[in-house]
C-alpha cells in the first residue's frame, strides 16, 4: 500500500546569487509515488530547485523536509543520497569502458564501494537478481556484458536511470531525460518513467512539451523561481499567464536571434 502524504514538502525557498533570485520563496510539494513534471523558461529555477533537495545548493531562506520530519538542510550531499534520494543529471554519467552489468553493480550499496573493490569482489545471488530485474525494467535485459560507451544514447540515459534505482532512492529526480533521443527512445523513457512511479515519487525537469503530456499527471509551472501555475497539462497550457510567459520567451529569443 503507498504511503500517504508528502515525501519533499519546499516552504519559502530563497536562493539568492549576489541579488538574482534563483529561487524566490518557493513552495513546492510532492506526494509519495507521485510523477511531478516541473517545467518553465530558461532561468525559472527548475535545476537550482533539484540542486536544494539534493543538498548542492543552500538556500538563503526557507525550509526543506523529506518524509515525515528530516530537515535536508544541515546534511551533505552523500547523506541526504542514504535517506534515499537520487538524482539523475541531464547528460549521462556512466563508466564507458565497463559492462553494462559492471555499472550496475558498481551501483548496489556496499561497504566496499569502489569502481575495483566491485570489480575484484563476488557478488551475491541476491545483487544478481536485483541487477538482472533492473536491466529486464529499463529494457537492457539482452545488453548486460555490452560495453556501455557502446550504447546509443537513449540507452545510455536508462542505464543511468537504473543506477539511480539500485541506490534504493523514495525519491528520484530527473533532469530533462529525452533531451537528444529519437522519438521511439523518448515514448519508452515516458513508459519506462510511468512503471517507476509505481514504487518512487519522481521529479521530472523538462521542456519537451510533447514528452510533458505523455507521462505528466501533474504539472508544476516555474517562472523567476516561483511557482506561477500547477495542475493537469490541459489547464496549465490554458493558463493565461504560462502563455504570456512562454510567448513573451520566445519573442524575446527571435529578437535576439534577429539582433545577431
Amino acid at each position: 500500500m503507498a504511503e500517504r502524504g508528502s515525501i519533499i514538502y519546499l516552504e519559502g525557498v530563497t536562493v539568492d546569487y549576489d541579488g538574482f533570485k534563483a529561487l524566490n520563496r518557493l513552495n513546492f510539494i510532492v506526494n509519495y509515488n507521485e510523477l511531478r513534471v516541473v517545467i518553465g523558461p530558461n532561468g525559472a529555477g527548475k535545476t537550482t530547485l533539484l540542486d536544494v533537495i539534493c543538498g548542492k545548493t543552500k538556500p538563503a531562506e526557507g525550509r526543506v523536509i523529506f518524509g515525515k520530519d528530516v530537515d535536508l538542510l544541515p546534511l551533505r550531499e552523500d547523506e541526504i543520497v542514504q535517506l534515499g534520494i537520487g538524482r539523475k543529471f541531464q547528460a549521462p554519467s556512466i563508466y564507458g569502458n565497463l559492462t553494462v552489468w559492471e555499472n550496475l553493480d558498481l551501483s548496489l550499496k556496499r561497504a566496499s564501494k569502489g569502481v575495483v573493490a566491485t570489480l575484484v569482489g563476488t557478488s551475491s545471488q541476491a545483487e544478481r537478481d536485483r541487477i538482472g530485474q533492473t536491466l529486464e525494467t529499463i529494457g537492457l535485459g539482452d545488453c548486460a556484458q555490452q560495453r556501455a560507451g557502446s550504447l546509443s544514447h537513449g540507452q545510455k540515459q536508462w542505464l543511468e536511470i537504473a543506477m539511480v534505482i539500485l541506490q534504493d532512492p523514495q525519491l528520484i529526480m530527473v533532469d530533462e531525460p529525452v533531451a537528444g533521443m529519437t522519438d521511439k527512445e523518448t515514448e519508452q523513457t515516458g513508459v519506462l518513467l510511468q512503471s517507476l512511479a509505481e514504487k518512487h515519487a519522481i521529479i521530472v525537469i523538462e521542456h519537451d512539451m510533447a514528452f510533458v503530456r505523455q507521462i505528466a499527471r501533474t504539472v508544476t509551472v516555474l517562472h523567476e523561481g516561483a511557482v506561477i501555475c500547477e495542475g493537469p497539462v490541459d489547464k496549465v497550457q490554458a493558463d493565461p499567464k504560462v502563455q504570456e510567459i512562454y510567448l513573451g520567451h520566445r519573442k524575446q529569443k527571435n529578437a535576439h536571434a534577429a539582433a545577431g
